[in-house]
């Protein structure tokens, strides 16, 4: 437990842990009422479905910008600049709903500009835990970031459900605008996290324009064959996820388990749950022996249960399935990305970390689109259990295609 603790030291990385966790509470009160709101407004899934895919069309078509600036300029201020943008996005949004004035065209316009600031920051929140922690510190930073993270899984969706059912969507938005606000307060005082001036840039040279630094970081990622392989992966579980837990667990809790928003917000507050457990016992372990054939095993329960989620019976099974789920993608979360930040050398981390966010979100859009229509249509559990097949299939391929013995933490390896 005090390694896992040996972060928080760190007063740059204490005030990021703190301002981040706040913000992502944050975050799922805006997801859970954005979904109800969608909802009460139109009763379709596959409104749902649509007005997730445009946040996601943006945040993956800038993801790679925002992994070059990254590396180009200074994380700390991509964050600042993108959470305060967000304050004021999340506050309009609250505004419009408490006035009475919410229409779907307004849903998708700011859910279309929440996209493209989310692809600046995602990639800089990455680069910049390196630059405040020393590298052996990053297992455990990360721990704590994502545990922190996960636990707003568990408390925000519950809490969220909660506030929407008793006093409808505007004060979640509120206090969606709230949390970016205070992030953006705790970046104002972190001092790392800055990139020294270039010194072609200080003698008048001319330094390589963001299409060149862009294609840098694609000639990086396609040259080695570990991190590579890491990323197709990662493209295909989260296809396989996105739209059947964004989308179809919705659905599932109102119309399936007998629920509404609350159900909906207890049944991802279980895979948060798992998740915190996972992050923990992830931040505890330094250095993880056979670390792919690790990854890859628990990728295939995780397909399991996904394709279980669908055919559940009530919410106490699918919980305690949930909270299962969330576990194992807790340990997997913490030591891929760990092992990503120590592989990748400091000046490509940004462009790196924006692939592997790629990767993650990519193709969330067509697997919003698909699982909405697929939730108009009826076949649910169908669709939970293809995107099972799918996960399980993705993991297999990584077995036969070498994946498990190239994500490996040398130390570890060597010592062994």
């Amino acid at each position: 437990m005090t390694g896992l603790l040996r972060p928080l030291r760190v007063r740059d990385f204490r005030l990021l842990f703190g301002g981040e966790s706040i913000s992502v509470v944050g975050d799922h009160f805006h997801f859970v009422a954005l979904a109800w709101l969608t909802l009460q407004l139109t009763g379709s899934g596959l409104a749902l479905g649509t007005v997730l895919m445009v946040a996601a069309v943006p945040r993956a078509g800038f993801m790679l910008l925002g992994g070059a600036l990254s590396d180009r300029w200074s994380p700390r201020s991509l964050m600042l600049y993108s959470n305060a943008i967000r304050a004021v996005l999340a506050g309009i949004l609250a505004a419009l709903v408490l006035s009475g004035h919410a229409a779907l065209w307004q849903l998708y316009l700011l859910a279309g500009s929440f996209g493209v600031v989310d692809a600046l920051f995602y990639p800089a929140i990455n680069a910049i835990l390196p630059m405040l922690v020393d590298e052996a510190a990053l297992p455990p930073a990360n721990a704590l970031m994502q545990g922190s993270q996960q636990l707003a899984t568990m408390i925000g969706p519950a809490l969220a459900g909660l506030v929407v059912a008793a006093l409808q969507t505007g004060p979640a938005f509120a206090v969606d605008a709230v949390s970016f606000a205070v992030a953006t307060t705790t970046i104002l005082f972190v001092v790392g996290g800055r990139r020294p001036t270039r010194a072609s840039a200080a003698s008048g040279g001319k330094s390589p324009g963001v299409f060149s630094t862009v294609q840098a970081g694609l000639s990086y990622v396609w040259g080695d064959p570990a991190i590579r392989s890491l990323i197709l992966l990662i493209a295909a579980f989260n296809f396989a996820f996105s739209g059947p837990l964004l989308v179809g667990l919705p659905f599932l809790a109102d119309h399936v388990l007998g629920g509404g928003s609350a159900t909906f917000g207890i049944l991802l507050s279980a895979f948060g749950a798992g998740a915190v457990a996972g992050a923990l016992i992830a931040g505890s372990l330094r250095n993880v022996r056979r670390l792919g054939t690790i990854v890859l095993t628990e990728a295939i329960g995780l397909g399991a249960g996904l394709a279980f989620i669908g055919v559940a019976p009530n919410v106490p099974v699918a919980f305690v399935v949930l909270a299962a789920m969330g576990t194992g993608a807790g340990f997997i979360n913490v030591h891929v990305i760990s092992w990503l930040q120590g592989r990748t050398a400091q000046e490509m981390r940004g462009r790196v970390m924006s692939m592997v966010m790629l990767g993650a979100i990519g193709l969330a859009p067509i697997s919003y689109a698909l699982a909405g229509a697929v939730v108009d249509l009826g076949p649910v559990p169908l669709m939970f259990g293809v995107a099972g097949a799918i996960v399980v299939a993705a993991s297999l391929v990584g077995f036969a295609s070498g994946a498990a013995g190239r994500i490996t933490y040398a130390d570890a390896e060597a010592a062994a």
